[in-house]
Parts: structure tokens; C-alpha cells; sequence
């Protein structure tokens, strides 16, 4: 049967594909990934490599190798494939297609030749496909048309071959948000309105020296509403080659469309950037995508590592994005995260590089997870990961947390057999793990073996011996080290100094304190927070109130900060120390210059202070900038205000004070019932005293005994019994119990009663 046929057997010349005077060839397929290998021309008859012409698909994932039936060797072949003859193919080198078909199909046998096509092509275009039509008066691929697969299902129906299961594909059904609709319509519409040309319009604009997307945008704002996630996924692996134009894209449709990128989208272009060598802007998208995927839910159920896997099989791939989304977990915090990547890694055969363990080996050793630590050291040894100084050290550093020398020097041991000198990083982590135990004879003769060695302590040495010493009170011998430091040319740093600054505070050495702070001022050394809390509180603790103040005074001329925290410490030491006027005074001061505003706790210990002095006007004046500062008093303070005006005979005032008080929620406790109520009592008010009673039984549920035996013994003390008797009944009615002192004061009472009655009786009896 001839392989040319006429048109009316094939197409008509409306359907875009040929004409009725061209004889056309069906031009038959094999889609690879990657260029032609010289070995499949074997497979293929004995073709020679010249009888085949290659050519890239739209998406330019593919190629497409045609067999041309103008070669004499090729249509000798050809012109016997009456029927349907396939090809196998395997052990294609990262091949996404397990079994290749090549077929070699004439006109009368169109369905034949269709079907394998839109089985293959189908799962990797989403429902689209490629087919390539030739005659010998034109290039093989000068004609490439884009059908749908839905305007052959009749074919496919009517098809009782199988095929195998498709490979997975690029973007799952169930993201993409806008599949491309087809329409026999579409084609008369503009290229700008025409849905199905998105695609093209926006990779073309991206092949521009200077694309413009903004002018596009304007262009296609009708069919925009169509770009959904296959569509970008498409025009991204378009880019692979250009990866700045690809980050330019994915940037334009989430800053300037607003389309929220699938994870999948994310994936290629972290793929595109790496393989381009771009990888720290690869990793910036990866640590983004791990923030929205694993911290703000944006996609539930979604895998960031097995989504860079899939994405792998279809655009070029750098397996280093495995190592860097390790590293990505780590960076963020998500120690657990990054190890189960590493688990997957290696159960995927991607084998993790020394700087990725080295990673998250430093990661889990920061986060306490030392029992991981040395699984995944084992993990490196079974997969001939070979770890470097880093990675000792690493695990040097987990060794001395645990604190068991015997494993530490085994481990040394180890590292010197594998062949490495333990160097100064080590060293260091050993003295340090030593001084913070107080093994100090081990710190000082691993110091020794350090010069015996010909490694060179370095300042963190240094500092951390001087830590060591002082914690074990030697201070005097950690400054004589100190000394030796400087002397062997290195400059100590805010740490050294801190060191010693503060072991001499809690020697109470305060001076030899001030003169280190002076003396790194010298030096340029500007003192920070911890060196002024030391020498300042050390001044406090010493009872040296005063010369703390004088050497704030004194830093802040050298333009030293003082903490803020100081200030409020200071303040309150003032009040400890019965001077509140001189707290008031800094209180002015630290508001006035520092510009700092003093926490409310603060003030508040100001204002009680004031009233233990009596100095309620000056508390009052406290409490209205207060007010203006939006701060209140707390229920000490009001207390202090309240016993200053009752003790003055002042309890109007209290009484206003003790309604501001609970309108703004602080309810009064019993000592403030008891000043008002020793208020009433001395102003000899005491059914104002007993109202007040009342009501702090009602309204705060405050039943203070001593305030109510302080009214009992008003009464019995003018020798109103009955009255007396009248308020026992009420106040045991709202919740009073009398105690041992009230039954004292109503027998001194009733005594005093009959004294009186016994006296008036006897004047009576005189007078008559």
C-alpha cells in the first residue's frame, strides 16, 4: 500500500493542515528527552543518523526524530509498513518514557497513527498533542499543529489497543485552575483574545531582549483570567534555557497578576535557578515556599521535596536543590523538617553532600538533638560521606554537652586516625566544655598540649580560661592571664573585659571595676549593656548607691548608653533606701534628657515611697503625669495616698480617691478598709465607719476583723451597749465574725456600762 495519499482521504484543505494538491506523508515520532544518542540508530532498521530530522516541540521539553521518506534507504522500509510496526526502545539515560513507540503509518491508516500520539503526549500536555505532518516539497517540521484529544475520542473509542500507564503528570489535575478550552472558533479570533495562544504570547515576550510584560499585560487583559497553573508551569519550562527571564515571569504573575503560585510552579523555577547556578536567589524561593507551605498552611498535604522530585522529570535538574533544601529547613528552624528531608534524600539515592550534613548535623547539635546527631554521622559513614574538620567538630561540640571525657578523647582519637589534627575550633569547644564543668587542671594541660602541638590559642582560648578562673574565684590569676594575652599581641574584646569585670563584682572589687571600664574606654572599646549592669549593680549590692549614680553620671559623658533597665533598677534602689526625693529627682531627669520613659511599676514605687514620707502633695503631682503619660497607679500606691489623707483627717479626699480607684477595676483590699475605718474612728465618725463596713462586706467581700473590732471598741468605750448590741446583730448579718478581741472590748464595754449606772444611781440617791 503507497504511503501518499490523497487529501480527501486524510484532511480537507479547511482544516488548516494541507491543501488538496499537496500529497502529504504522515511523518512518524519518537519522543525523547534529550538530544538523539548515536546508538538508536542501530534499533531503527540500519537507518543511518542522515535519514532522521530532529526538532523541539512547543515546549521545547521534547524532541521529535522523523524518518523522511525522500531518503531511498528510509522508504524502502517505510513502503512495507502496510500495518502498524512498532520499535521498542529502552534504558534511555533519565528517560521519563519507560517504552517508546516509533510507528509507521500511511493516509489509510490515519487512526492507527493518531492514537499512539495522543496516548503518549496526552499525559505530559494535559489533554494535548503534537503532530507533525510532512510532504517532500517542505521541512518535515515547517508544519506543527496543537490538537485536542477531544475531538479524536471517537478514535480513541473506537480503539481496542492498550497502552501503558502514562507517566505522571507536569501539573496535576487538581491545581490547574484554568484548563485551555478549544473551540473550531478560536482560530478567527485575534491572537491577543484567543485563549489558546496565552502560551505562545507570553513566551514570545519572554524571548525579547527587553521584554516588556507590563504593555502585554494590557494587550491580553481579556484572556489573563485563563492563565492558570499549567499554563505557567508551560511557559516556565519554555524559559529553562533563560533562567533570568523565568524569574522575571514568576515574579510578574505573583506581584503584578496576584496569582498565588502552586507549589509546583515553585518547584521549576527553584529547579531553573539552580541548574542555572543561581542559588542564592534558588534559596530565598525555597525558604519562601517552606514558609507558606509549612508555616502558613498554604497548601495542606503538600510535599516540598517529593514536588521537586516530580518537577525533576520534566525540565532540567542540579541534584544540589536536595542539599539546599536541607540547609533551607535548617535555616528556618525546622530542624525535624530538615532531617526527614535528609532521610528521603538518601532513601531516593540522592547522596547529601559533607556541607548539607554538616548543616543540619550543626542544627540538631543547637537544638539539643544530640541522639540524631549521630545518626546521621553513621548515615553519612554507610552512604562514604567523608566528613571534614567541620563535622568533628560538630560532634566534638555534642561530646562535650554530655560531658563524658572518655568519649570525647575516644572520639579524638578517631578523628586522628581518619586523619584529622584536631585544630583550634576543637581546642577551643574542649576548654570551653572543661571551664564551664570547673575542670580547670584539664583545661589548663589541654592548653599546653595546644603549644606542644604548635596551635596557637586565639583569643576565644584565652577568654574562655579567664571564664574558668573566675567562676572558680581566681580572679587575680585569670587577670594575670589576661596580661599574658596582650603580651603575646592579641587584642582583648568586650567579652575578655566582661569577664573580668565580672569576677571582680562578685568580689565586691567594685573599683578595680570602674578602672577596667575606663580603661577599655581607652582602648575604644565602648562598654555595652552587660558591663554597666555589672558595675552598677555591683555598686548597689555594695551599698555604694551613691557611686552608682556618680558613674552613670560619668559613663554618659563618655557617651556611653546606660540600659534603660538601669534606670528603673536605680529609681527603685533610691526608694529601698528611704530617698524618695532623690528618685524623684532622677525619675525628672531620666524623663527630661534620656528620653526615656520609666515603666509604670516604677512610678508607682516613686509615689509609695512619697507617702511613706508624707509628701502626699508630691505623690499627687506624680500621679497627674502619670495620667498624662497614660499610666495609672496600682492598688499600693492608691493604698499610700489613701493612708496619708485618713491619717491627716483628710477622708473626703480618700473617699473620692477610693471611687476613682474602683471605677478604673482595682478593687480596695483590707488595708485600705482599715485606714478608713482608723480614719472614722479617730474623726469619732463611726457610723460613717460602720456604713463603711458594710460596705466592703457587699460589694468587695472583704471582712476584716480588725476594722470591725476597732468600731466595737469605740462603742464600748462610750458605753453605748445598746447600740452596741445593735451593731453586733447587723454586721454578724452581712458576714462579721467576732473573735477573742471583740468578746474583750463588749465585757470592757458592759463594765464601763454598769460603772456608769452604778455612779449615776448613787447621784441620784444623793440628790433625793
Amino acid at each position: 500500500m503507497p504511503l501518499v495519499g490523497s487529501s480527501s482521504g486524510f484532511c480537507s484543505p479547511s482544516s488548516g493542515f494541507c491543501s488538496s494538491s499537496s500529497p502529504w506523508t504522515v511523518t512518524t515520532f519518537l519522543l525523547i528527552s534529550r538530544p538523539l544518542p548515536s546508538r538508536l540508530a542501530s534499533p531503527l532498521h540500519g537507518l543511518s543518523l542522515s535519514c532522521f530530522h530532529e526538532a523541539t516541540d512547543q515546549d521545547g521539553r521534547f524532541l521529535a526524530l522523523s524518518i523522511s521518506p525522500s531518503h531511498k534507504a528510509a522508504a524502502a522500509v517505510v513502503s512495507q509498513c502496510s500495518a502498524v510496526k512498532k520499535i521498542h526502545v529502552s534504558e534511555w539515560q533519565r528517560d521519563q518514557i519507560n517504552k517508546t513507540e516509533v510507528a509507521y503509518r500511511d493516509s489509510d491508516l490515519i487512526s492507527a497513527c493518531v492514537l499512539p500520539m495522543v496516548r503518549r503526549l496526552s499525559s505530559y500536555s494535559s489533554n494535548e498533542f503534537i503532530l507533525s505532518l510532512s510532504t517532500s516539497k517542505i521541512s518535515p517540521f515547517s508544519k506543527i499543529s496543537i490538537l485536542s484529544t477531544s475531538s479524536l475520542s471517537s478514535l480513541s473509542s473506537s480503539s481496542s489497543s492498550s497502552s501503558s500507564p502514562p507517566p505522571p503528570p507536569l501539573v496535576p489535575d487538581h491545581v490547574s485552575h484554568c484548563k485551555p478550552i478549544f473551540s473550531p472558533f478560536y482560530h478567527l479570533l485575534p491572537h491577543t483574545q484567543n485563549p489558546n495562544k496565552i502560551v505562545n504570547l507570553i513566551s514570545s515576550t519572554l524571548k525579547q531582549k527587553s521584554p516588556n510584560l507590563s504593555l502585554l499585560q494590557n494587550d491580553i487583559r481579556a484572556i489573563l483570567p485563563k492563565l492558570g497553573a499549567n499554563q505557567i508551569s508551560r511557559i516556565l519550562l519554555r524559559s529553562q534555557s533563560d533562567y533570568s527571564s523565568a524569574l522575571t515571569f514568576f515574579n510578574w504573575v505573583k506581584h503584578d497578576l496576584g496569582i498565588i503560585h502552586t507549589v509546583q510552579n515553585y518547584c521549576i523555577v527553584i529547579h531553573i535557578l539552580a541548574w542555572s547556578g543561581i542559588f542564592s536567589e534558588s534559596m530565598n524561593l525555597l525558604s519562601e515556599l517552606i514558609q507558606l507551605v509549612e508555616v502558613q498552611s498554604f497548601a495542606l498535604n503538600e510535599d516540598i521535596h517529593q514536588n521537586l522530585a516530580v518537577c525533576a522529570e520534566n525540565c532540567n535538574w542540579n541534584p544540589v536543590i536536595f542539599d539546599m533544601l536541607i540547609k533551607a529547613y535548617v535555616k528556618v528552624g525546622m530542624i525535624e523538617k530538615g532531617l526527614e528531608t535528609f532521610r528521603k534524600n538518601v532513601e531516593a539515592c540522592f547522596v547529601p553532600s559533607v556541607t548539607a550534613c554538616n548543616c543540619l548535623l550543626s542544627g540538631l547539635s543547637k537544638f539539643n538533638y544530640d541522639g540524631y546527631c549521630w545518626e546521621v554521622y553513621e548515615e553519612m559513614g554507610r552512604l562514604g560521606i567523608h566528613g571534614n574538620g567541620y563535622t568533628f567538630n560538630i560532634l566534638t561540640h555534642v561530646l562535650c554537652k554530655d560531658g563524658d571525657s572518655d568519649k570525647v578523647n575516644g572520639f579524638l582519637d578517631k578523628m586522628e586516625e581518619e586523619g584529622f589534627e584536631p585544630d583550634l575550633v576543637t581546642y577551643n569547644t574542649l576548654l570551653n566544655s572543661y571551664c564551664r564543668k570547673r575542670r580547670l587542671e584539664e583545661a589548663f594541660y589541654l592548653y599546653k598540649i595546644m603549644h606542644i602541638r604548635g596551635v596557637m590559642p586565639n583569643l576565644i582560648s584565652f577568654t574562655a580560661l579567664m571564664n574558668g578562673l573566675c567562676k572558680e574565684g581566681k580572679v587575680k590569676k585569670a587577670h594575670q592571664l589576661f596580661h599574658q594575652m596582650v603580651h603575646s599581641g592579641i587584642d582583648p574584646d568586650i567579652i575578655s573585659y566582661n569577664t573580668l569585670i565580672g569576677g571582680y563584682c562578685r568580689e565586691g572589687k567594685t573599683q578595680m571595676c570602674r578602672l577596667l571600664l575606663h580603661e577599655m574606654i581607652g582602648k575604644g572599646i565602648c562598654p555595652d549593656n552587660i558591663s554597666c549592669r555589672l558595675v552598677i549593680k555591683g555598686y548597689v549590692k555594695d551599698g555604694k548607691l551613691a557611686s552608682a549614680l556618680n558613674l552613670v553620671v560619668e559613663l554618659k559623658r563618655f557617651r556611653v548608653k546606660i540600659p534603660e533597665d538601669l534606670h528603673d533598677y536605680l529609681l527603685v534602689a533610691l526608694c529601698k533606701e528611704r530617698k524618695p526625693f532623690a528618685a524623684r529627682s532622677l525619675l525628672q531627669r531620666v524623663s527630661e534628657d534620656g528620653g526615656y520613659t520609666p515603666k509604670v511599676s516604677t512610678y508607682n514605687e516613686v509615689v509609695v515611697s512619697l507617702c511613706k514620707f508624707n509628701n502626699v502633695e508630691e505623690a499627687i503631682a506624680l500621679k497627674s503625669e502619670m495620667a498624662k503619660k497614660g499610666m495609672s497607679l496600682n492598688l499600693s500606691a492608691y493604698g499610700a495616698i489613701i493612708r496619708c489623707w485618713c491619717e491627716a483627717n483628710k477622708t473626703m479626699e480618700a473617699e473620692g480617691l477610693l471611687e476613682e480607684m474602683v471605677c478604673s477595676g482595682i478593687l480596695p483590699d483590707l488595708e485600705i478598709c482599715r485606714v478608713f475605718v482608723n480614719g472614722y474612728c479617730k474623726e469619732r465618725n463611726v457610723e460613717q465607719a460602720v456604713l463603711l463596713l458594710n460596705l466592703f462586706a457587699k460589694e468587695f467581700r472583704v471582712y476584716d476583723t480588725e476594722s470591725y473590732n476597732a468600731v466595737v471598741k469605740v462603742f464600748c468605750e462610750d458605753g453605748n451597749v445598746a447600740e452596741l448590741m445593735e451593731l453586733q446583730d447587723r454586721l454578724l448579718k452581712v458576714g462579721y465574725v467576732p473573735n477573742s478581741l471583740t468578746c474583750k472590748y463588749v465585757i470592757q464595754g458592759l463594765q464601763k456600762t454598769m460603772v456608769l449606772d452604778n455612779e449615776l444611781l448613787d447621784q441620784t440617791m444623793l440628790e433625793t
